[in-house]
């Protein structure tokens, strides 16, 4: 068993641990699920409307947990009858309603056992609980509202979340890197800096992007654009509605129905809001006809997308129902794949040293034999084929990556991308994923040196995901202080006094001249409060010009992460911010 193996087991034992410690202060309490979590562990309960615990009750329950704990010698699991089963949790319905689904899919019924209290459960555990995990090594953190089985027309349940980690020293190290990461919570930071905003009347998970934010997405559209046609990427455009037969032919409906809005009834037909690019880039490939020279063939375009995300799913940026997103779709041959993948994995890494993102692992999902033609399109030996050419190349690549079976995409195997912020929280980037069923859906063909017809590979890749969830990840990850090239205000010029006003606005113009993003002072405030505002703002550079900068014809420059620069001309202070920006230094 490894590590994260080992974790898991011990975070799905205190979430039965949790259900047993407050079956004993809240005898009138409803366990319903409680699975292993990243970094811990949650279980929903149903508690009387008058008896719900407060945030402050945690710590009692915490309590309860560690002096249940020492009894937990054993965790023993046995299969039962359903009769048996039923018996046992004939006082909770959402037990019940658990074991008749169980039923339903011809499984068996299994119980597990520790100090005394019973849950039913799939299995892995903590063998000898007591023994396993440290009483110093968890913690309850907080209580959440949850629905029944994520369904907003069902029960709310009281979910309560707890942290653990295989050492104290762990989970205080999470706890503390929790604390900055609240300090750089893109929610926070992205408010106060004037970023992006949601309004009821727009409607909830639909992002407005004010200036600044509108900034920040325009430069990553830019450096997608230079990267991609430097890649032999062509760019298309369109539209954000289509009809339902296209959506029916690449199988989406009935796949995703249910991440899609509803359809709209126009002129006898139903259209719905284009919640993926690909079939749209479809219809471009096959809108002329292909041979082997056309291929490979790299259609790009930065699309706007929608997704019915449940309304207690949705998370500032990083869960939103409009996406603007980095998609691509390389048509190749199979002679072509290994090269072309490859090369999507270096766009990778080369915006990671951009972005000095450092530490990352690319999650490779395949798929489950056992649900082809119910999750996977039924095509067994483009599975393995496939999914053996995906795992070759980030071998050849050695690119570090992770393999996770019955996670693929329902066309083909897919890579998440991880990545980790400056202070250690994991995001999931952006997804590369292989399709060798839908083109085949859509008729893609191209004539090859035989002048044979063949279908083409697809290749689905998306290396700055969507501006929503990058540019949350960015804030967190820089806490607000963009790089001078991704700074939405790059440069604060502050005059001294009213008498430098003039020479000012002059260094203004010439910074705007030269499309630098350039911000002057003209307030009243003191000199002292200027300076104050212009490090509020978190802007990388000030340009400070009083009377020895008049005398001497030069400005006072000042860098946000590097303090004092000194004095220079302004010549000089406009090509170091125009290597910087052309560079794209990280600071």
């Amino acid at each position: 068993m490894n590590a994260n193996e080992s974790l898991e087991k011990k975070r799905h034992t205190l979430a039965h641990l949790l259900a047993a410690a407050v079956l004993e202060l809240y005898p009138e309490a409803k366990p319903t699920i409680g699975p292993a979590i990243d970094n811990g562990f949650y279980y929903d309960f149903e508690f009387p409307a008058d008896k719900r615990p407060a945030e402050a009750d945690l710590k009692d329950i915490e309590k309860r947990m560690r002096k249940l704990l020492p009894s937990w010698k054993e965790m023993t699991g046995e299969t039962v009858k359903l009769e048996a089963a039923q018996a046992r949790f004939s006082h909770n319905p959402y037990k019940l309603e658990l074991i008749e689904d169980i039923m339903v899919k011809k499984e068996p019924v299994t119980l597990y056992t520790a100090g005394g209290f019973t849950d039913l459960c799939r299995g892995g555990h903590c063998e000898a609980p007591a023994k396993d995990i440290a009483p110093d090594s968890f913690k309850l953190t907080r209580l959440a509202g949850a629905y029944w089985r994520g369904d907003e027309s069902k029960t709310q349940l009281t979910r309560i979340y707890g942290l653990a980690f295989g050492t104290k020293k762990e989970l205080d190290a999470y706890e503390t890197m929790m604390k900055e990461a609240e300090k750089r919570d893109h929610r926070k930071l992205g408010k106060e800096m004037d970023i992006f905003e949601f309004d009821d009347d727009v409607g909830p998970g639909l992002p407005l992007w004010l200036p600044n934010g509108a900034v920040i997405a325009e430069e990553l559209e830019k450096l997608a654009k230079e990267t991609e046609f430097a890649a032999g990427y062509v760019r298309v455009r369109t539209p954000h509605i289509a009809k339902d037969s296209m959506y029916l032919k690449s199988g989406h409906l009935p796949y995703y129905e249910d991440s899609m809005f509803p359809p709209m009834e126009y002129e006898g037909g139903k259209y719905y809001l284009k919640a993926m690019n690909c079939p749209h880039h479809h219809k471009i490939f096959a809108a002329r006809p292909k041979s082997y020279r056309d291929l490979p063939l790299r259609l790009a375009e930065y699309g706007t997308c929608y997704r019915h995300e449940k309304s207690g799913e949705l998370f500032g940026l990083m869960r939103v129902r409009m996406l603007e997103m980095n998609d691509s779709h390389i048509y190749c041959t199979e002679e072509q794949f290994a090269s072309e993948f490859r090369a999507v994995n270096e766009m990778y890494l080369r915006y990671f040293k951009i972005f000095g993102i450092e530490k990352y692992v690319m999650r490779f999902s395949t798929h489950d034999p056992k649900r082809l033609g119910d999750k996977y399109v039924d095509e067994p030996a483009l599975w393995k084929k496939t999914e053996d050419m995906v795992r070759q190349v980030l071998i050849d690549s050695k690119i570090p990556y992770v393999e996770v079976p019955n996670e693929a995409a329902f066309y083909g195997p897919k890579i998440d991308v991880q990545v980790w912020s400056a202070i250690g929280r994991e995001f999931t980037l952006a997804t590369n994923q292989v399709d060798f069923a839908v083109p085949k859906r859509f008729g893609l063909t191209y004539v090859d040196k035989d002048n044979k017809e063949k279908t083409p590979l697809c290749i689905h890749r998306a290396p700055l995901g969507t501006h929503e969830r990058f540019i949350g990840f960015l804030i967190e990850h820089y806490g607000g202080n963009f790089p001078l090239w991704l700074a939405p205000i790059q440069v604060k010029v502050i005059p001294v006094a009213e008498a430098h006003l003039e020479a000012a606005k002059k260094v203004d113009d010439s910074l705007r001249a030269a499309m630098i993003r350039s911000e002057l002072d003209t307030s009243n405030d003191s000199f002292g409060k200027k300076v104050r505002n212009a490090k509020t703002s978190r802007a990388p550079y000030f340009i400070i010009i009083g009377e020895k900068d008049l005398a001497a014809g030069k400005v006072t420059l000042e860098s946000r992460d590097h303090g004092q620069i000194g004095q220079l001309s302004a010549g000089e202070a406009l090509a170091r911010f125009g290597t910087e920006i052309q560079e794209r230094k990280a600071s």
